[in-house]
């Protein structure tokens, strides 16, 4: 913040903002723990990334170019991503286990992917895990 980076200064600011507001919500204040933080800092990445696009359509290249930047300055601060190997490897595991209980085929989808986020947590996005589990179960 001393190096006078207002880009940096700024998106840090809005996030701790954000963060304020989500342990302000509610009927009484509380703190946050480490995942729910992730959740605000994922939620605000993903606002920056939907924001840069939506600048790009209306050729607002400056503009989508902070948005970008901003997401760059956030994307730090979140746990590494599984690769694709990791992740189809634990789905696997995951959709055998959902088998010898009795779920085969897109019935699966819903246990499958409770219990794949159980295990990945903060290092795969619901929505990437949700569609690797579908391709998984109509492969199949």
């Amino acid at each position: 913040m001393r190096a006078k980076d207002e880009v940096t200064k700024a998106t840090l600011r809005s996030v701790l903002t954000s963060i304020s507001k989500q342990e302000a919500s509610g009927k009484q204040q509380s703190t946050l723990d480490e995942e729910q933080v992730i959740d605000v800092i994922r939620s605000e990445l993903k606002k920056r990334h939907e924001a840069a696009d939506i600048y790009a359509s209306a050729g607002r290249d400056e503009l989508a170019a902070r948005e970008r930047a901003e997401a760059e300055i956030l994307t730090p601060y979140l746990p590494a991503q599984l690769d694709a190997e990791a992740l189809g490897a634990i789905i696997a595991e995951e959709i055998d286990r959902a088998r010898l209980s009795g779920n085969t085929g897109l019935k699966a989808m819903g246990p499958v992917i409770k219990s794949v986020r159980d295990r990945v947590g903060a290092q795969a996005e619901g929505s990437r895990v949700a569609r690797a589990v579908k391709e998984a179960l109509t492969e199949i």
